[in-house]
């Protein structure tokens, strides 16, 4: 075996790696595509291309482009929008598009009164200047109340774009993805683990070396750093960063425990998910090296989009008022 050669991955972790330079899943009555590249092009809110000239800066960095989306009452609010918006180096059918979300702007900004058709590109010309997703409701007047999805609706075309802020670069996808394989080979069990699933040790401690190798040579593997960041302990290995429970290999690739009675045949949740030290959050880029660690998954549920340092404020709040009422010593 070519010590330059990596011996291959167990499935089940080659799969979880890759999964972590896509985005979360989206279903298809929102505009987001579902589980795709995080380098895809990127639907900006018009308030967020306002309010943010570094943004409108860098756009062109964005590797597939992207989209700004206005809404009908933003666009309309104005004597006249197209000038309004080309102040901000926009134009309707180009980087721009009018997002209808609700029914009250779909009956009073009928696109149909503009000429409008609905884009069918993501890049440009987008193919038309309106796009929708209006949720049903419980009118009584059936055809007002059915729901409105028009625009990037094709198995090919699902999804317009990705949220801005889980954008990254194709280069920042790989660069992340090395360094969570790092920190996965820091788990204290992590060669017992992938010889348990399918590798011999031989390969698992020379992937392993191999690595880490990679890893420091691109300063990934900075021990410090990881430390500070929550993402290992003193000893140097793979922690939670909210409970700081230390992690094992084999965690990586158990499925959840499902509470009986409430099992789902085709359940891919792990024991151990991605975790963002610092949100994904409009006004930053957070999906980047030393921002990236593995985590508990039901700690990952309590974070949510929080930050781990706003829940565990929240948790010592919780704590405290449950020890005040008595039920907790």
């Amino acid at each position: 075996m070519s010590r330059a050669t990596k011996p291959k991955l167990p499935q089940l972790l080659e799969r979880k790696l890759s999964k972590t330079g896509q985005t979360r899943g989206a279903d298809d009555d929102v505009i987001f595509q579902n589980r795709v590249s995080r380098s895809n092009t990127v639907l900006i809110p018009f308030h967020q291309w306002q309010v943010n000239p570094q943004l409108r800066k860098i756009s062109d960095q964005f590797e597939c482009g992207y989209i700004v989306l206005i809404s009908p009452t933003d666009y309309f609010s104005k004597d006249n929008p197209m000038n309004y918006i080309a102040e901000y180096n926009l134009t309707l059918g180009e980087n721009a598009l009018v997002f209808y979300e609700t029914r009250a702007d779909w009956d009073t900004y009928f696109p149909d009164n503009y000429g409008w058709t609905y884009a069918d590109s993501r890049q440009a010309p987008l193919g038309g200047q309106f796009i929708a997703r209006v949720p049903a409701n419980t009118s009584i007047d059936e055809i007002r109340s059915q729901k409105v999805n028009l625009g990037y609706t094709t198995q090919s075309l699902k999804g317009a774009g990705i949220r801005l802020y889980e954008y990254a670069s194709k280069k920042t996808i790989r660069e992340c993805r090395l360094q969570l394989e790092a920190i996965f080979w820091l788990c204290v069990d992590a060669v017992e683990a992938m010889t348990n699933n399918g590798m011999s040790r031989e390969e698992a401690e020379l992937r392993k070396r191999l690595v880490l190798e990679e890893a420091l040579a691109h300063g990934l593997c900075d021990f410090e750093k990881l430390r500070s960041k929550r993402i290992i302990n003193s000893q140097n290995h793979t922690i939670c960063p909210l409970c700081l429970r230390e992690l094992s290999g084999e965690e990586f690739l158990n499925r959840l425990e499902q509470p009986e009675g409430r099992e789902v045949p085709d359940l891919t949740v792990t024991q151990v998910n991605l975790f963002h030290i610092e949100e994904l959050k409009y006004g930053a880029f957070n999906h980047r090296p030393y921002n990236l660690g593995w985590g508990c998954h039901f700690c990952n549920v309590v974070v949510k989009d929080s930050g781990i340092y706003p829940t565990l404020n929240w948790m010592q709040e919780v704590i405290a008022q449950n020890r005040e009422a008595g039920y907790l010593k």
